[in-house]
């Protein structure tokens, strides 16, 4: 038997029929689904007050954020507490950390954690570089970072005049107290050490340095010697230099130098022994140089030595100091001369002489001046005219 659709009662009350559409479009609408339960006053009013708090909490986040921003900043900024210049050395393969904890025990900046919260920001945390920086009175945590970043450290200076030997040049590089580590084992040989003003960051070790010099003086010789005159009477670039060191001895006026390694280089030429009153001392005391309080006596001249240049015939062994540039550009392009003599004429330069007569006339004047000197300073004139014009 089948079911036949019904209509709904008005009052509701009614058989199960179906509601019947009465057109194609009422039947397509969707019927209207359940509404859901409308929320109470009181849940709404909760979550109000939830959001409120939520916002306010992040208002008052972003408020302490931006004011620490502001004092992070102007800390980074601002003037440091150094009142005074500081010596601070940061050493090599030192961290971020390190770097700032080291800055602000030396008082030169306030709190480590801006300086390496600022670096950050900035970019700058592999930047820094080792080395002894001055820091400034008032330099700001921003002029610090950038001090580190450039690698401006602080330069020392260590001198080699020319004339000294390499062991006198080495006492002085041991002596050093900015410099580290041991000498090195093997001693250079005597000449060849540039001379001249070394700069160089403290902590530098001596080994380092002697290697540096050893080098910028071979490289300074060498090429000097390829650029000398082609008829000189030297044999090979130990020859060139122990001239060289020869010349450096005889003087220290720059104008002369190139006048005695002619003379020199005449007597070469000649066959003359040359006679070089610093040989005689190199001869007697080598490498450590003469005391000061020991005089050079005119019977030092019999003693024989491989380099007392009176008693044999052509140049010592080896160089006798360390040339500097001018001795070596003399000696590679002397003043041709016919002068086969000199000698000190008592104001720091020399006289010259073509011929022996000559010669012998000026050192007769310049004993005359050592025994006057001798007179002045109470001494008798047997002991001055005992004594060598020797440096």
């Amino acid at each position: 038997m089948s079911i036949e659709p019904t209509d709904q009662h008005p009052s509701g009350a009614g058989t199960n029929r179906p509601i019947v559409p009465k057109s194609a479009s009422e039947a397509l609408r969707p019927q209207k689904g359940v509404p859901p339960p409308r929320r109470s006053r009181k849940s709404r009013s909760q979550f109000v007050v939830f959001m409120n708090f939520v916002v306010t909490c992040l208002v008052l986040l972003a408020i302490v954020a931006l004011a620490g921003a502001w004092f992070g900043r102007s800390m980074f900024n601002g003037p440091g507490p150094a009142t005074q210049s500081e010596l601070v050395m940061i050493k090599p393969n030192s961290s971020v950390a390190s770097i700032a904890t080291t800055l602000e025990r030396e008082g030169v900046i306030s709190d480590a954690r801006i300086f390496r919260i600022g670096l950050r920001v900035n970019g700058a945390d592999g930047d820094l570089k080792a080395g002894e920086y001055e820091i400034k009175p008032g330099s700001s945590m921003r002029d610090i970072m950038e001090l580190l970043r450039s690698g401006r450290s602080v330069l020392l200076s260590l001198t080699i005049p020319e004339g000294l030997t390499v062991q006198q040049a080495l006492q002085r590089i041991a002596e050093h107290d900015a410099l580290t580590g041991e000498m090195p084992a093997e001693v250079p040989q005597e000449g060849y050490l540039m001379a001249d003003t070394e700069r160089f960051t403290r902590g530098m070790s001596r080994q380092a340095l002697v290697d540096k010099l050893e080098a910028s003086q071979t490289a300074l010789i060498e090429a000097v010697w390829e650029r000398r005159q082609p008829d000189l009477p030297l044999e090979n670039i130990n020859e060139f230099v122990t001239l060289a060191s020869i010349v450096e001895k005889e003087t220290a006026v720059a104008d002369e130098r190139p006048r005695i390694a002619g003379v020199f280089i005449n007597r070469l030429r000649k066959g003359m022994r040359l006679q070089s009153d610093p040989t005689i001392v190199y001869g007697l005391f080598g490498g450590a140089g003469k005391p000061a309080d020991r005089a050079i006596y005119r019977s030092d001249i019999d003693k024989p030595t491989p380099y007392n240049t009176y008693r044999i015939d052509g140049l010592p062994p080896t160089p006798i100091a360390i040339p500097g540039r001018a001795s070596l550009e003399a000696v590679a392009n002397p003043s041709r001369t016919d002068e086969l003599y000199f000698v000190a004429d008592g104001t720091g330069g020399h006289v010259f002489a073509k011929t022996l007569q000559e010669h012998n006339e000026n050192v007769a004047r310049w004993r005359a001046f050592r025994r006057q000197q001798a007179q002045q300073a109470g001494q008798s004139a047997d002991a001055a005219d005992d004594t060598l014009a020797v440096q």
